[in-house]
């Protein structure tokens, strides 16, 4: 009885040890302090659900993420769990390197109660969830009411003329600009909204999947965009500014205008009163459209994972309804559950901006084209440094369309073909 005993209970202290010894490495790419803590707080909750199991949470600054996760990728530092933005989700699964989530959907209580558009846009590669969104980004037109009264501006502008007479007042105050030019990391939003709806039209491709970006309208939209910089109507530095700078530009009153997602609205929020600002529709372009970009980023699971079940327990923790809303109320995006209509949070009148946008017939959001392979080096990479080029005048807006236009005529050109 005794022999039986102590067997019973190293087996127990053998599995005690292996619980112990269970860890799981997730990656956060989209970071700030406060997400870190909310995400902190989140897999806290999935730790003491699942007790012996640990969560690494490996956080990487976003303007450097896409470069150090490919170093961290070659040295097979590769995550359980990892946020997946949508630039990248093509990269990675085009490569096998995620699993699918479809066998974990089809018996997750919470599938049902997904929005449509956050199923749709998870199956982007071949039909497949590889990723499970956590929420949308969509773009809307911040304003300083006080700046804009200041500069003689009578009412927000609708237009990209009124945008940029309406630039060019506040530019004419001491120490003020008139946009917030996010010329550094993650700029590429500004440059496709902009030359988007100077074109009248927001398709990326022609049918023998040749790039439209140097086509007229497009040259001429990216062109509107580097003459704000050169003209002044934009701080000089703002060159090289990415998420952070853009949005403390316009919190401490330097720009009157941003062009920014809900995520920064937490910044903003907290340091400047509701009646000083507002948001409002994207400008419209000669053609009386606007084409605000529509991102969204989630969760993936990686297919080297040595702990698959675990793994979707801890996305299951952080897409199910409370961790989802909770995260999306940190971080700004618009969450992927349907019951999330029915939270206070979003009927606040700070939201109204982005439904208004969403309602409007003529203001059409646009999905990057994320189904290429090459898509995260061309916006992580290629588009910086070109762009800055441009706003620098070390190369013209139509060799800048030019050089955008070659390298995704290749990339779609070569994705038909394995169609």
């Amino acid at each position: 009885m005794k022999r039986l005993l102590t067997a019973a209970l190293i087996t127990t202290l053998m599995a005690s040890s292996a619980l112990a010894d269970t860890t799981l490495k997730l990656v956060e790419v989209i970071t700030s302090p406060e997400r870190t803590e909310t995400l902190k707080s989140i897999v806290g909750k999935f730790e003491a659900e699942n007790p012996g199991t640990k969560v690494e949470i490996i956080s990487l600054p976003w303007g450097e993420a896409f470069q150090k996760f490919a170093t961290m990728v070659s040295a097979g530092e590769v995550p359980d769990v990892m946020e997946m933005p949508d630039t990248w989700l093509s990269l990675y699964a085009n490569n096998g390197m995620l699993e699918s989530l479809e066998p974990y959907l089809a018996k997750w209580q919470h599938t049902s109660g997904l929005t449509a558009r956050a199923l749709e846009l998870g199956r982007d590669i071949d039909d497949t969830a590889y990723m499970l969104p956590y929420g949308f980004y969509l773009r809307a037109m911040f304003y300083n009411k006080k700046l804009l009264e200041e500069a003689g501006v009578s009412e927000p502008p609708k237009t990209l003329d009124e945008f940029a007479e309406a630039s060019k007042k506040v530019s004419a105050l001491p120490g003020k600009y008139g946009y917030c030019l996010r010329g550094g990391p993650g700029g590429l939003n500004g440059w496709v909204m902009f030359g988007a709806s100077m074109a009248g039209d927001n398709k990326f491709f022609n049918e023998d999947g040749t790039s439209t970006f140097n086509s007229e309208g497009w040259v001429k939209g990216l062109t509107f965009l580097i003459d704000l910089y050169k003209n002044g109507y934009a701080p000089k530095d703002s060159v090289n500014w990415g998420f952070n700078e853009i949005v403390a530009g316009f919190y401490s009153g330097t720009c009157a205008f941003l062009d920014q997602d809900p995520d920064a609205l937490i910044a903003i929020a907290e340091r400047m009163k509701a009646e000083d600002y507002g948001i409002m529709t994207m400008p419209k372009g000669p053609d009386g459209k606007t084409f605000p970009t529509i991102g969204f980023a989630g969760w993936s699971m990686f297919a080297s994972s040595a702990n698959k079940d675990l793994a979707w327990k801890l996305i299951g923790t952080l897409e199910g309804p409370e961790g989802n809303i909770e995260w999306n109320k940190r971080t700004g995006a618009l969450p992927v559950h349907t019951s999330a209509e029915k939270d206070p949070f979003y009927a606040s009148e700070q939201f109204k901006g982005w439904f208004a946008e969403l309602e409007d017939k003529d203001a059409v959001p646009t999905v990057m084209p994320t189904h290429l392979e090459e898509f995260a080096f061309f916006k992580d990479s290629l588009v910086i440094k070109t762009s800055q080029e441009a706003l620098l005048g070390d190369i013209t807006p139509e060799d800048l369309a030019g050089q955008w236009a070659d390298y995704l005529t290749k990339a779609q050109q070569k994705f038909l073909a394995k169609k």
